[in-house]
């Protein structure tokens, strides 16, 4: 997932990117990863921040590099009452104010895509939006997408999840025919537009322990996957599976596959945290812009220390947010 950008080079200057971040829940460690992905990234592109400039300056923002971004202060935030690592309504609101100005943005031309810094689900429940499940759903929702998918990826593996931010015991009824094939068809696309696979080869994982061993542990493979998979073939997209779980990350990571197709979440995160988590980033595929954020969440347990937080994941969201969006330009 490498990005090799030189902003003096005539394609640069030609296709200069505006990339916009969200600075996430105020209280987490956004502001600070922000902060200190800009020191190494500022010069690949124009930058737009978007959330509380008091916030980021507590945070180490403002005075790091010599590169100074464009910042929409938002001052959602009261100044005197603000702490670091708290979930509290105020932040969860003042982060959804962020994402709907970055919409804004967006919408208007004044960035081209969009990098965002981790919210709390709960804080955004505290502050009133009961049905919140996360950025993924709530841009989709915000731009009237109705198929889309989940990219979940780092530098050696790339997955899609047919289900996302739901319970394990509802995953067996929330796989459908139709969910896979549109994740599947979603995957072939992204990585030919995105990231420029002529022939995408993916793999499908099952959903049960062996892929089910003939229906012993289950038939969702043998009901519902197997099924979906020969509609998608019937559509010249080339895939084998269902597969054991296992297996078909063993076979990803030996470079047998461009991408895996994860039936719920954790399928996915477990082997991309274990590889490397700090190249790990969620790529959003499906919105009519490119959107990416690092993988992991708001780390409230050392958000008020800024030199525990690492940046290497925002840094590897706003390169390859830089890399999707280019190749969209190219095409």
């Amino acid at each position: 997932m490498s990005l090799s950008l030189n902003p003096t080079s005539k394609s640069c200057r030609i296709k200069r990117l505006k990339i916009g971040i969200t600075l996430g829940d105020p209280s987490g460690i956004g502001p600070a990863v922000v902060a200190g992905a800009l020191k190494s990234t500022g010069r690949i592109a124009d930058f737009t921040i978007i959330g509380s400039g008091y916030v980021y300056r507590k945070a180490g923002g403002l005075q790091l590099g010599a590169v100074r971004p464009r910042f929409i202060d938002i001052d959602n935030v009261r100044h005197k009452a603000f702490r670091f690592g708290r979930i509290d309504a105020e932040y969860g609101r003042a982060s959804i104010e962020y994402i709907d100005r970055a919409l804004g943005l967006l919408s208007s031309g004044d960035i081209d895509c969009l990098v965002t810094a981790p919210i709390s689900k709960e804080a955004v429940s505290l502050a009133g939006n009961k049905n919140f499940t996360g950025h993924t759903e709530y841009l989709a929702e915000k731009t009237g997408v109705k198929n889309f998918s989940m990219m979940l990826l780092n530098r050696c593996l790339k997955f899609f999840t047919v289900t996302r931010h739901i319970s394990l015991r509802d995953v067996s009824d929330r796989v459908k025919q139709r969910d896979i094939i549109n994740c599947v068809i979603l995957a072939d696309s992204a990585l030919k537009k995105l990231f420029l696979v002529a022939k995408p080869r993916l793999v499908v994982m099952a959903l049960n322990p062996h892929a089910s061993d003939g229906g012993l542990f289950g038939k969702e493979e043998t009901l519902v996957i197997a099924p979906a998979l020969n509609k998608c073939r019937s559509r010249q997209v080339r895939l084998d599976g269902p597969l054991a779980a296992d297996a078909a990350v063993g076979l990803l990571k030996d470079g047998l596959y461009d991408c895996a197709i994860a039936m719920y979440h954790d399928q996915a995160m477990i082997p991309l945290k274990l590889i490397d988590r700090h190249s790990g980033v969620n790529l959003t595929v499906g919105l009519p812009f490119v959107r990416t954020s690092p993988l992991h969440g708001t780390a409230f347990d050392i958000a008020g220390n800024p030199r525990a937080a690492n940046p290497s994941s925002f840094i590897a969201a706003i390169k390859l947010a830089a890399k999707c969006a280019l190749n969209l330009k190219r095409a």
